[in-house]
This record gives structure tokens, C-alpha cells and sequence, in this order.
């Protein structure tokens, strides 16, 4: 029996039983809750102008706002959440709130078809620093509660998802400095009424909703997935729908059976033990690599350059792996790393190297009733402790934009000794590829110029790319080797140069003709 759709919404549990299921939280929002705020751009998750704020329990019993995009998000996924717009952010008395006070004041706004997309955004911060939980207590004990305001920097991370034509952005990162100063809303969310609900939508048993012939089940444990899988392996699964929203959106396909996964609380975890950094398929991309960041710090960069925030916080690690695109940015470096994959196909477990998962374009060492249950990456530890290891993204854009190539190199340092080496590429073949012939040239030999110099030759040997919108074949390979001798560069053993060192952001590198 087909189940409404619950959730909390304008300070009331909301229910929905006649939508498809693969209708937008934007259409709901713009069409069904008459909320107009929420603006559509691009319809593919790119320009921001339709992001919300979405809440959900965390892991640590508390509530989690994260800015996500509403025109790829299915509605149904929205069971058991709470949702935030531009319209709660309107005070009682029909003032301001000081994120959107602070645009007035900053001259953050012109033509106002962005705005508010990036209030949400900003919204999000300013709650995520303290700020309006610290107006809160304030109001409750009578004294001001000062919040920890974000760097700039940290600014610029949390506007990455969204895009505008009129204002060169400088008004916008300084109304997002600006809103800290001000005198603190004087109806802040209740979140303690966010948390009921949030308790009371909860669902003890896979939720079913059916509409029109399509069936969207979103189960509560894996072992209920796997059986779900097992007698309807057509049944698409869905994450952080990142990838499969776009199918709706701009391919206008119908996807059947859904089977959403983000309800998987087992699914959601992250073990760090001596051996493995266990990462659960369903964890976001955002605290998947805050956590591998930790151990690599080398991944930072690749973190903050993938997608943007809203994406990162919908998108799942395991659902980047499991689309296996040749231009996803997560893989090189996870190969390199020698991440495995775990897959799950009825009562049966099984593990292979990430590298071998793929076979071919859009192709997966993947029965149809298998799936992704978690990714593992080997600690830091042992003989891992001397490992050099580095990946980059090349892309026309610094943030929130697809790599034209994205390169990922390891090896275990025995002194002036390469052992071990791997090297991966995304973007120079139908899937990521590690390069055998390079590493062939790398292995067990002295890490010097002239080695580093002949395994960008073999790497000629190991890819032989395509020319498309974002660079010639020409480009990609000469760029390849060129990584590998900034990666010489960086971690030779006498004098290696730090990355500032080079005098060159990887943006500032020359655009493909």
C-alpha cells in the first residue's frame, strides 16, 4: 500500500500522496506550495538559484542543515526531512533577516533572480557558525550569544554552488561578512520544533509510495535493500540524485522503480580502524572527504574543487563510484590511494579493487542486482606513513566546474626508491585508468629527473584520449605528463618545492584550444 510523502515544511508536517515520483522538490515548491522564491536556472544543479536548506537527523542524535539543489532532488527523498526556503526566513514582525539585511546593505542584489539561492546558501552558514542558535539562546537568557564568524575563504566554499550574472560576487562575499555584525533575527528557527517533527516523521519500516504504475521504496536497512534488489533488480537506486536527476531534468527519461538509499543508517557510517578508512556507500561526498582529508591531507584541494557545496551535500561518495563516469573526480585518487570497492548482491558480500570495477564506458564488474555498499581505503600506517602522494584537477574554472583532466599519483618512499607506484587519470579514457606502462618505468626505481622524465613518455603509451568541448586530445596528454613532473617536482627527494613553490594555480594553466 502506497504511503504520503511526510514532511516538515512552513512550521507544519506536510503530506503528499499525488505526486510522481520523480517529481522535483522545485516543481512542489513553485507549483503545488505556491513558495516562488526558489528560482529555476539551469535545472541541473549548477547555478544555485533554486537551492533550500534541507534538515535531517544526524548522527549524533542532533539535526543537520545542509544547502542542497531543489531542482534535482525527487520529492519522495524529502520523507522524514525538514525543509527551509527563502519564505522562513521572513520575521514575525516582517522585517529582515540579517542575511538578507546584509545583501540590502552591501548592494549584494541587482537584477534579484539569484538572491535568493544565495540567502539559502548563506542562511546555512550563518546557522552553521552559531549564529542563529546563538539568537536563540540569547532571546531565552537575555544576553547576547556571540557565534564564531567564518573566514573568507570559508565564505567563498559555501557560495561555490551558486552563480550570477550582475554583481562580480564581491557585494555578495561581503554582505556573507556582514551578516555576522548584525543585531541577530528576532524569530529564529525553533529548532526544538524542528526536532519533534523530525522525531515524529520518523518510520520504523521501509517507506512505500507509489504513483501512477512507478513504485519509490526507501528502505530502512541494507538487508530490506538487498531484498528489494533481489526481486526487482530493475529497480534503479538512488543516492544524492546528483547524477539521476539530470536524467529527468534535461534527458526526460522515465526511471521505472526507484530504491532510495539515503534512509540506510548503516549506510551512513564511517569506521577508521589500523588497517581501513570504511566509508559507507550512502555517506556524502562533503563528509567522506572531510574525513579521508584528515588522513590525506592532500586531498583537501580535490575537496573543496568537487562540484560545489550544495552538491557535495546531496551527492554520495559510493554513488560517484558506482556511476563510474571517466570524468568523475573521486576516482583517480581513491585508485591511487588502492581503495576497494564492497559490493552487496542478495546474502552475498564480495571486494575488488576500485580500478577493477570498470570494464568499459558505462560499464561494471556489477550484477543488476548488486550495488555499492561501502568504499575502503587503506590507513596511513606501516610502511604507508612514507607514502608521496598527490592528485590535481584540471578545469577551466576553479570551483563547481567538470576536470578536463584530473591526474592522482602515489608511491612508498624507500628512501631515493619508488616502490609501489600508481598512478590514475580521469578524463583521458572511457573509464579511470590506471597508467601500467608508466608505473611499469616507476617501479623500483631511483626518484629522479630522469625517471619522472620517462614515465611521462610511457604514459603515451597508456592513454589515448579524446577531443571534446573541454580540451584536444593534444591538451589532456600533454597535460598528463606535465602533472607527472609537477608531482616530480613536489616530492623529489632533495629540495622538493611546495605546491605555492610553482607560481602557477592549476587554473592559471593555458586553455585547451
Amino acid at each position: 500500500m502506497s504511503q504520503p510523502i511526510r514532511f516538515y515544511h512552513r512550521n507544519a508536517i506536510r503530506e503528499v500522496g499525488d505526486a510522481a515520483v520523480t517529481r522535483t522538490v522545485l516543481q512542489y515548491l513553485r507549483e503545488d506550495a505556491h513558495c516562488t522564491g526558489t528560482k529555476e536556472g539551469c535545472a541541473e544543479g549548477d547555478c544555485g538559484a533554486c537551492t533550500v536548506v534541507v534538515a535531517e537527523r544526524d548522527e549524533a542524535g542532533g539535526v543537520r542543515f545542509s544547502p542542497v539543489n531543489a531542482c534535482i532532488q525527487f520529492l519522495p527523498t524529502l520523507d522524514g526531512k525538514a525543509l527551509f526556503t527563502v519564505e522562513d526566513l521572513r520575521q514575525s514582525d516582517g522585517s529582515l533577516h540579517p542575511v538578507q539585511q546584509a545583501m540590502v546593505d552591501c548592494h549584494g542584489s541587482q537584477c534579484g533572480f539569484c538572491t535568493p539561492g544565495f540567502v539559502m546558501s548563506m542562511w546555512a552558514l550563518y546557522r552553521n557558525h552559531g549564529a542563529e542558535d546563538g539568537a536563540a539562546k540569547g532571546a531565552a537568557t537575555g544576553r547576547t550569544t556571540a557565534c564564531c564568524a567564518p573566514s573568507r575563504e570559508d565564505i567563498a566554499d559555501a557560495l561555490t554552488g551558486n552563480l550570477c550574472r550582475c554583481t562580480g560576487y564581491r557585494p555578495i562575499v561581503d554582505a556573507a561578512e556582514r551578516m555576522f555584525e548584525l543585531p541577530p533575527p528576532r524569530t529564529p528557527i525553533d529548532v526544538a520544533a524542528v526536532e519533534r517533527a523530525l522525531a515524529a516523521l520518523e518510520r520504523d519500516d521501509t517507506f512505500h509510495y507509489e504513483h501512477d504504475g512507478a513504485a519509490f521504496d526507501a528502505p530502512r536497512t541494507v538487508d530490506a535493500l538487498a531484498a528489494i534488489k533481489a526481486e526487482r533488480p530493475a529497480a534503479r537506486v538512488l543516492a544524492g540524485s546528483t547524477d539521476i536527476g539530470l536524467w529527468v531534468t534535461k534527458q526526460m527519461r522515465a526511471l521505472g522503480d526507484i530504491v532510495y538509499v539515503g534512509r540506510i543508517a548503516e549506510l551512513q557510517r564511517i569506521s577508521v580502524s589500523d588497517d581501513w578508512i570504511e566509508i559507507g556507500a550512502g555517506v556524502s561526498v562533503e563528509r567522506a572527504y572531510a574525513e579521508l582529508a584528515r588522513h590525506y591531507p592532500e586531498l583537501t584541494e580535490m575537496w573543496k574543487r568537487f562540484a560545489s557545496l550544495p552538491i557535495r551535500n546531496a551527492g554520495t561518495l559510493g554513488g560517484n563510484v558506482a556511476n563510474g563516469s571517466p570524468i568523475g573526480d573521486s576516482m583517480p585518487g581513491l585508485i591511487a590511494l588502492s581503495a576497494r570497492v564492497v559490493l552487496r548482491g542478495g546474502e552475498t558480500e564480495r571486494e575488488l579493487p576500485l580500478e577493477d570495477l570498470y570494464l568499459g564506458y558505462q560499464k561494471k564488474d556489477m550484477a543488476e542486482h548488486e550495488f555499492v555498499l561501502a568504499l575502503k581505503v587503506p590507513a596511513r600506517t606501516g610502511a604507508r606513513a612514507a607514502l608521496q602522494f598527490r592528485t590535481y584537477k584540471i578545469s577551466k574554472r576553479f570551483d563547481s566546474d567538470i576536470s578536463a583532466v584530473c591526474a592522482a599519483f602515489s608511491f612508498i618512499a624507500d628512501g631515493d626508491t619508488i616502490r609501489s607506484p600508481r598512478v590514475a587519470f580521469g578524463g583521458m579514457a572511457a573509464t579511470p585508468k590506471r597508467a601500467a606502462h608508466a608505473e611499469s618505468v616507476l617501479t623500483d626505481a631511483a626518484w629522479h629527473e630522469a625517471t619522472a622524465q620517462a614515465a611521462m613518455q610511457a604514459l603515451a603509451r597508456d592513454y589515448a584520449p579524446l577531443t571534446d568541448m573541454r580540451a584536444t586530445d593534444e591538451y589532456r596528454l600533454q597535460t598528463a605528463q606535465n602533472l607527472l613532473y609537477r608531482f616530480w617536482l613536489e616530492t623529489r627527494p632533495h629540495d622538493p618545492l611546495p605546491p605555492e613553490a610553482l607560481n602557477v594555480r592549476m587554473v592559471d594553466l593555458p586553455t585547451p584550444a
